[in-house]
Formats: C-alpha cells, sequence, structure tokens
C-alpha cells in the first residue's frame, strides 16, 4: 500500500492552516512600542540596535525598520550609530491632549443622551473591569479600560471624524495616564468614581450632567498635570 501523499498528512494539514508569525519588523515595533506605553523603556532610556534585535531574537535590519516607524509616531528620536532615545511626555504635549479630550468629550458624551441599553451595559462593564485591574495594580490595564470606556462614548455620537480623531490620541493617553497613576495613586479611586457619575448622568438621560461631570473628570487630570490639584 502506498505511503500517503503529502497533501493529505495530518502534520502537513496543520502546519498549512497554521497562523503565520508576525513579520520581524512587527515584532520589534510591538516589543518597544508596548515596552514604552507601559514604562518599561522610561522616558531619557538609549535603545540600543543590538540590544532590542537580542530581545526579540531578529537581525538588526528590522530593528532599524522599527525604530523608524516609532520615531514617525513620535515615542522615540534616533541618533546615528548611538541607538534610540525614548522620548519623555512634555508637559506641553500632555496640555495639547487634555485640551483636545475636553473639546471632543464634552460634545460627544451629550449626543449620548439618550444612552441605549447597549451602551450603558458596556461602559458598565468597563468601569467594572477597571475596578478589577486597579485591585490588582495593574496600572497600564487600568488606563487601557479608561481610554476604552470614554471611547466607547466618542464613537457612540456617530462622527467618525472624531471617533478617529480620538483613536489617534490613543497611544499618548495611554502613556500619560500610566504616568499619572505611578505619580498619583489615589487618583485611581477618584477616577473610577468619576466614570461612575458620568455613567449614572447617562442612565438618568440628563445630557447637562453628563457633560459637567465629563468636563469636571478630565479638567482634573489637567490640575494634576499642572501641579495644581489638591
Amino acid at each position: 500500500m502506498p505511503p500517503p501523499s503529502s497533501s493529505s498528512s495530518p502534520s502537513s494539514s496543520s502546519s498549512g492552516t497554521a497562523l503565520k508569525p508576525p513579520p520581524a519588523a512587527e515584532r520589534v515595533y510591538r516589543h518597544v512600542k508596548q515596552g514604552v506605553l507601559d514604562r518599561r523603556y522610561e522616558g531619557g532610556t538609549l535603545l540600543t540596535e543590538g540590544e532590542l534585535a537580542g530581545a526579540v531574537g531578529v537581525s538588526r535590519t528590522p530593528v532599524r525598520e522599527a525604530l523608524l516607524r516609532l520615531e514617525t509616531e513620535g515615542l522615540l528620536k534616533l541618533y546615528p550609530k548611538k541607538g534610540a532615545l525614548v522620548l519623555a511626555v512634555s508637559a506641553q504635549e500632555i496640555a495639547d491632549v487634555v485640551e483636545t479630550r475636553l473639546l471632543v468629550e464634552e460634545f460627544t458624551v451629550r449626543r449620548a443622551v439618550p444612552a441605549p441599553p447597549a451602551l450603558l451595559a458596556r461602559l458598565a462593564e468597563l468601569l467594572e473591569e477597571q475596578r478589577r485591574h486597579a485591585e490588582d495594580g495593574d496600572l497600564p490595564a487600568v488606563m487601557a479600560a479608561d481610554r476604552c470606556f470614554h471611547a466607547e462614548i466618542v464613537r457612540h455620537a456617530g462622527n467618525q471624524i472624531l471617533s478617529r480623531l480620538y483613536d489617534q490620541l490613543r497611544d499618548r493617553q495611554l502613556r500619560m495616564g500610566v504616568a499619572l497613576l505611578h505619580d498619583h495613586p489615589d487618583r485611581v479611586a477618584t477616577s473610577l468614581a468619576e466614570h461612575a457619575e458620568i455613567l449614572a448622568a447617562l442612565r438618568a438621560g440628563d445630557a447637562d450632567a453628563a457633560a459637567a461631570a465629563a468636563r469636571g473628570h478630565i479638567g482634573r487630570v489637567a490640575a494634576l498635570v499642572r501641579g495644581t490639584d489638591r
């Protein structure tokens, strides 16, 4: 009896359908970006091609490609023959992001009223997710859920341009938020309470109260940045 053909071999079949790993440059990009966002690579850290190549298990060529991409996103500054410097979050950048958030979120939270049950349920789920991450002390996860809470409201407004603009702020928000929570750990509980206030206003169908809660929530972040919050 002849041996089975390679096309009918189980191992060949499984390998044919197996998901390919992402390209080397993409793996480096994800590794470095996540390290910057969760502060494993602090602002002021100099990353070298050799170190990153060894950490990810790739050659230096995809490392260069990934670093160039991250430089265009404003996370790194490349120095030829030296490496890539992780850029610190500036006070001006934080102020600009906060100002943009105020403009977008106060408008979109008003548009969310009356809020459909699906939106209210999703916001409650994200609020609970934040609480769980806070109890675990996982600040990057807290900020990811925090950002999703606000993004759900923005998306519900139905303005695709505003939604895309908000998505463009995603990484900056995550990075800045983690930095603020590290410096102000009591801010986690305050943020949860403020999110609960926004959700309560949406449940009540009170657009003015929802806008005021969102404005106060983001305004307190601005005060922390300026060092005037008490």
